[in-house]
């Protein structure tokens, strides 16, 4: 999503405030999935700098001297770099360090949709190549003049996808001397910088959740825990709903068309979503990878097992939902509503709506009033 788009989706009503006449929330219980969150969030942007520095590598191979298994290999990087990035974007939606209006980082980390023609104009201009001048030009007169992050990565490693049964297929050569497409060496240029400035933005964001230093960890843990709970379930909410089933999924089942699709270049998109829905989940039961720890799940059996079973219920039906989803999703959008890839599409949206109503009345049993647009 753009920054203009986040910001939107805040002024269309994501507030949110604590709730009145209940102290379900205790303070004894909740301090602990407090710290457990912050550790999580630690330990998943770790792992997105450890594979966006591996992709960088990749990429600085290939730029070195193009060729078309190295390009295969910057490809697998720029995946591989993917599947923690989903899942961390449970951390956003609150105005954390990823998403803060003034300093937040997102919208050059991981905006989209592209407007392919903006890159290569920039390629193809006269203006030296620098980070600054990427980040400059992103967003620059438009939401989708898009320069930098992910998506510019990937359209650069892929080129516009113009399949119906697969991905982009940009040649190597685009990247070699001497051979059409000009502007080879701005090309490869571009690559390498925009690649490096990914690096350096995530490595920003996960410097402000390192233990032990005075960042925006520090004051997190610090805050009164029903605070942290409630920026915690506003970001799962918002990502639940408005984003996921919204932007992300119903804005291309609504309008069947390819470059609504989150990664449209590459044909991700059914990957990130799972990311972002094992995220949701990651987060709701305290666990990231092979650790594990106090999640907001403790809480809400405290108070009402029988919630806390339909919340995970309808978490893992979500995911379950998006897998079953026939892959590429850009096809599997297509069709009349009773063709089978809409018919699963639409079982995903309606899995992710209920799972956000749930997580609202998640919200509520802890004695917090969760409004999500």
């Amino acid at each position: 999503m753009t920054k203009q788009g986040w910001l939107a989706l805040m002024a269309a009503g994501t507030l949110f405030t604590a709730g009145c006449g209940t102290n379900a929330l205790e303070e004894s219980r909740a301090r602990p999935v407090v710290e457990r969150y912050a550790a999580l969030t630690y330990e998943n942007y770790t792992d997105v700098v450890k594979q966006a520095e591996a992709l960088r590598a990749a990429v600085e191979v290939f730029v070195a001297d193009p060729t078309e298994a190295k390009l295969v290999g910057a490809r697998q990087a720029w995946l591989d770099a993917r599947t923690s990035y989903g899942q961390s974007e449970a951390f956003r939606f609150y105005g954390g360090p990823i998403d803060d209006e003034d300093t937040g980082p997102e919208g050059q980390i991981n905006a989209w949709p592209l407007d392919e023609a903006y890159i290569d104009g920039i390629i193809d201009g006269r203006e030296p190549l620098s980070q600054e001048l990427i980040t400059s030009m992103n967003e620059r007169d438009g939401e989708t003049n898009i320069s930098s992050g992910y998506h510019a990565i990937e359209f650069l490693l892929w080129g516009k996808d113009e399949s119906t049964t697969g991905p982009g297929n940009r040649p190597y050569t685009d990247f070699v001397d001497g051979i059409t497409p000009s502007n080879a060496e701005r090309r490869r240029q571009y690559l390498s910088l925009v690649t490096k400035q990914l690096v350096e933005d995530l490595e920003s964001v996960r410097a402000t959740w390192t233990p032990n230093q005075d960042n925006y960890r520090k004051t997190f843990v610090a805050e009164a825990p029903k605070e942290a709970v409630l920026k915690i379930l506003t970001g799962l909410g918002s990502l639940s709903g408005a984003e996921l089933a919204g932007e992300r999924m119903t804005v291309a089942y609504d309008n069947k068309d390819q470059e609504d699709e989150h990664s449209c270049f590459s044909d991700n998109t059914l990957a990130d979503l799972y990311g972002n829905a094992l995220g949701i989940q990651n987060v709701y039961l305290g666990r990231y990878g092979g650790t594990d720890g106090a999640g907001l799940d403790e809480l809400v059996a405290a108070v009402d097992p029988k919630l806390d079973e339909k919340m995970k219920q309808r978490l893992q039906a979500s995911l379950d939902a998006i897998q079953a989803i026939p892959a590429p999703f850009d096809q599997a959008i297509m069709g009349n509503d009773s063709s089978p890839g809409r018919q699963k599409v639409k079982a995903a949206i309606d899995a992710l709506r209920a799972q956000t109503e749930t997580l609202v009345d998640v919200a509520t049993a802890l004695g917090i009033q969760l409004n999500l647009e």
